[in-house]
């Protein structure tokens, strides 16, 4: 009787440790850590064009918010968790996201941002394969850590790097509405 016990607490455990959840075809899991910093799943969508899933966009907190500008304005470490889905995704139709989207988070007035900006997308200079993800995580008062599949790209100084750069999927012009709700929990 106690193996029985004993195998059954370890089943369990084992069962909320690798706790996952599923985004369309793509499975995230429930936590990630960085840099000591334990992050719970705050929401995700995938995005599609027409009707193929491209990516999938996942918001990653230590508190729960349901706010876009709550989440832009804190000064805690955070993540955003892309996954590619589809093979039309390439480091170069990226990249023009990203440069669409900090003009558009900036009104224009990246200036401030430009070296940055530049440095950052830098880091997306290798082929995007289905599968492949990219963690993009703010640390409280340094700025943003990039990672390509676990494996870390480079760092990007600056609160306001991580503004623009999450205003991206979460201002009031999303690259994603999809996306944007799913990460506050406000749609799927």
């Amino acid at each position: 009787m106690k193996k029985i016990t004993t195998l059954l607490i370890f089943f369990v455990f084992s069962i909320t440790v690798t706790a996952q959840i599923r985004i369309g075809n793509i499975v995230v899991p429930e936590k990630l850590s960085f840099d000591g910093e334990e992050l719970s799943f705050n929401g995700g969508a995938m995005r599609k064009v027409l009707s193929f899933k491209t990516y999938s966009g996942a918001l990653y907190t230590q508190n729960k918010y349901n706010s876009d500008k709550k989440v832009l304005e804190s000064d805690e470490t955070m993540a955003i968790r892309l996954n590619i889905a589809s093979k039309k995704v390439t480091n170069e139709r990226m990249i023009k996201v990203f440069r669409k989207g900090f003009d558009d988070a900036m009104f224009g007035n990246t200036q401030s941002l430009d070296a940055r900006i530049e440095d950052f997308l830098k880091l997306f200079d290798s082929p995007m394969l289905v599968n492949d993800f990219y963690d993009l995580v703010y640390l409280k008062g340094k700025g943003v850590k990039t990672y390509k599949n676990g494996k870390e790209l480079g760092f990007i100084k600056g609160r306001d790097f991580k503004y623009a750069l999450f205003k991206i999927w979460l201002g009031n012009e999303p690259a994603c509405e999809i996306i944007k709700g799913g990460m506050l929990g406000v749609s799927k």
